[in-house]
Formats: structure tokens, sequence, C-alpha cells
């Protein structure tokens, strides 16, 4: 017999038991996270006193099952807080793997340019590099990328290609 829609009989059985065990394991991966922090860096982050007592017990237990069991207490002390007891903290990771990803990106952007000055058009790149930063010594990186290209050719240790990245790490 087909159930009919104006009947509210539908009990809410609050969230399944698969919505339950996905939040058990994020707490879990956020305990994970705040556990292989440096000491310096946990004191800054605004926790309750329990988790840091469960944090210092499972950052000095060097048995990798002891340390796995440590970590799972320190999950359930974490699930018997509130969510908004940990905001602070889960803003700050989310801060520092925001930073992190910004510092790559300054990097990949500095080998990128590396990379230009030393492929076929290097010329023009550095003409345009030296037009807006006109501080830049021009003999210099350009014995640098001469250096370079012949490092690379000839298959030696990158000496000059680490130097001139150091210089356009430091510009930019």
């Amino acid at each position: 017999m087909p159930r009919s829609t104006e009947h509210s009989d539908v009990i809410d059985d609050g969230p399944s038991r698969t919505a339950l065990r996905r939040e058990a394991l994020d707490v879990l991966v956020f305990a994970r996270q705040l556990s292989e922090l440096p000491p310096a860096r946990l004191a800054k982050l605004e926790l309750p006193d329990a988790v840091r007592d469960e944090l210092a017990s499972v950052q000095c237990t060097p048995s990798h099952i002891a340390h796995k069991r440590a970590l799972a207490h320190l999950a359930k002390v974490m699930r018997a807080h509130a969510e908004d007891d940990f905001a602070s903290a889960r803003a700050a990771l989310a801060n520092d793997k925001a930073s992190g990803m910004r510092g790559a990106a300054g990097l990949h952007r500095v080998e990128a340019l590396r990379e230009k000055l030393l492929g076929d058009n290097g010329d023009t790149v550095l003409t345009e590099l030296i037009a807006t930063h006109p501080d830049l010594d021009r003999q210099h990186l350009r014995a640098l990328i001469r250096q370079a290209r012949l490092e690379r050719d000839k298959a030696k240790p990158p000496r000059a290609s680490r130097e001139l990245f150091r210089i356009l790490r430091d510009l930019l």
C-alpha cells in the first residue's frame, strides 16, 4: 500500500550511522593534525585544557600502536566537547594551509620566471624584468643566466641556477 504524503508518521531518528561515523572520522583527522603540530604552535591555539592534556600524552607516546590508541582517546575527548570549542583552532589550521599554498604558488611563479629566463626568449624576459626592477644588476644576471644554461647543457650541478632562483625569490 503506497504511503500518502499527507501523513507525517515518519519518525526522525537523527543522523544516520554513516553520518555519525563520518563525523567521528573527521574529528580523528583533526586530532591527528593537532598532534603533529609543534608544541610552540599548539600553545597559540585556543583549546580546552582536557584536550591539551591528551595532546601532550599523544605527543609523548612513541609506540605505534599505543600512539594510535592515544590518538583515538584524544578524538573521543574532543567529541565530548562542543564543536564551537575548536572553531578558532580549525580556522588557524586552515589559515596555515592557505598561507602554505600561497607560499608554494609564489615559489612556482619564481621557478617559472627562472625557466623563462633560461629559455629561448630569455633576453626579452630579462629586458622586461629589468624594466620593472631597474635596480637589478643586469650584467650579473646575464652572467648567471649564461652560466646556468651551460650547467644545464653539460649536466653539471646547478649552482648558478640556484643563485638565480635566490635572487628572483628575494626580488619577488
